[in-house]
Parts: C-alpha cells; sequence; structure tokens
C-alpha cells in the first residue's frame, strides 16, 4: 500500500479483516504511527514493491510521483502480483501496465482512473491488455456515499451562508481566500431569513464579544536578577524626592 492517507487506512483496516498481512510506504508520515495501526511500515518503494503480492495506491499526483508506476518500478514488483489504483490516473504508465499484463509480469490490474479521462475502453495501450479491470471513476460510489456528500454539502452550505469559516478546510475549494490576510469580512453581512428557510432562523447565530483591553503590567523584580530594580512610576513620588520637597517647604516656611 502506497500512502497511508484516510482513504490507505481505511483500506487497510478491511484487509486486515479478511488476513492480510498490510505493510505501508509514506515518506511524509511521523515515525510511530504504523504502531497505533498495528500496521508494518517500510521506508522506500523498492522494498514495498518487492514484499507486496498486491499493490494498492491511495496517493495524491504531483509532480514527483508522475509515471509512479512505470516499466522500472514494474520490474521491482514480485511475478504475478497485483495492481489496484483508485487515486489518480497520471500515477501508473498505461503504456508499461499494458506490456506487463501482456507478457505475464503482473497476473492482473484494476483501474478506477486513467490517465486520459473520460475513459474510452477502445482507445489507449489498455485496449487489448489482459486480466484487467477498469471503472469510469466510480469506486467511491454507494447510497451511503451519495447520502454524505449531500449531507457534507448543505453543512457546507449552511456555514457558508451564516457567515462562518468551515469547521474543515478540507470540503473548501476556495481555501486560499480564508488563508489571505484580510478575506474574510467580519461580522457577516446579515441575509434574509428566507435564504434558508426555518434552518437559518433556528440555527445560533454568531454573537459579537469585546474583550477589553489587557491591563498594565504589574511592576516586578526577578529574583538573582542583576537588573536594577524597577524605577517608580511618573504618579508615585521616590523616597529621595519626597524628602527633598519637604525641605524645600520648610526652607520657604
Amino acid at each position: 500500500m502506497d500512502s497511508r492517507g484516510r482513504i490507505g487506512i481505511a483500506v487497510s483496516q478491511r484487509a486486515k479483516v479478511f488476513g492480510f498481512n498490510v505493510i505501508f510506504y509514506d515518506p511524509y508520515l511521523p515515525d510511530g504511527i504504523e504502531k497505533a495501526l498495528g500496521l508494518t511500515r517500510v521506508y522506500t518503494l523498492q522494498d514495498l514493491l518487492y514484499q507486496s503480492d498486491c499493490v494498492t495506491l491511495h496517493c495524491s499526483l504531483n509532480e514527483h510521483n508522475h509515471h509512479l508506476i512505470n516499466e522500472f518500478t514494474i520490474k521491482q514488483m514480485r511475478q504475478g502480483a497485483f495492481l489496484v489504483n483508485t487515486a489518480r490516473g497520471g500515477l501508473v504508465d498505461e503504456n508499461a501496465l499494458a506490456a506487463a499484463l501482456k507478457d505475464g509480469r503482473l497476473r492482473g490490474a484494476a483501474l478506477d482512473v486513467h490517465e486520459n479521462e473520460p475513459f474510452t475502453w477502445r482507445e489507449g495501450p489498455l485496449s487489448d491488455a489482459p486480466n484487467l479491470i477498469c471503472t469510469p471513476h466510480s469506486a467511491f460510489y454507494s447510497d451511503q456515499s451519495i447520502q454524505e456528500m449531500r449531507e457534507t454539502a448543505a453543512g457546507e452550505i449552511r456555514r457558508a451562508i451564516t457567515g462562518r469559516i468551515p469547521d474543515s478546510l478540507r470540503n473548501c475549494v476556495n481555501k486560499e481566500y480564508f488563508m489571505t490576510p484580510g478575506g474574510q469580512q467580519w461580522p457577516p453581512e446579515a441575509h434574509p431569513p428566507e435564504v434558508n428557510g426555518a434552518s437559518f432562523r433556528g440555527y445560533p447565530q454568531p454573537i459579537p464579544v469585546s474583550i477589553p483591553p489587557p491591563a498594565p503590567p504589574a511592576e516586578t523584580v526577578v529574583p538573582h536578577s542583576t537588573a536594577p530594580p524597577p524605577a517608580h512610576s511618573p504618579h508615585v513620588s521616590s523616597p529621595a524626592a519626597t524628602a527633598h520637597s519637604l525641605q524645600k517647604v520648610e526652607e520657604a516656611s
């Protein structure tokens, strides 16, 4: 397994139920997380490929891992291994994958994402590759996931209408707007109640809070400090100044 994000963790927990010995590679996670999850960690991609009967990808696509699975890395996989990719199509070199399936280097592969989408089965190098399952970027689909997507979207809309920054920026498409100074106006402009019906009227509104300025710090002397003692405040006379003032009053009288 490559990457231990939210999806990777969910997949590994389900795989363990079926008796899989799960190992993973993720250079960005801190040490020790494998102990908390009861998994085995490897520290190079080569170790992951060499030790795995089935390699499944759950990482994002960037300039460093484009064609992570290519002709060279496929040769480091076990003979007859399986490949599963439900992450990003650009992680796999489809030409190299097709060649590995045809010559039997890989026993099978399952792809939900492809380099060119929308995916057309009859076009591209995978059109005549054996032992291959392809789905049109729909591995997420289920009645439960559709319901969760609707509830999540409704919750984010409600936060936007009531002027709140999303509790989690995971679902925010313009998070740069919130991260820049001055991007959010507060308090937000008022919205008519009919914007969100009864839900809006029943939703707790943000209450501006006035915080008084902090009191000036009291004068203290730090023990064992070599600094001189603090000077007297301007409105409090020092003993020397008080004695000098009394002397002037006596001379005047």
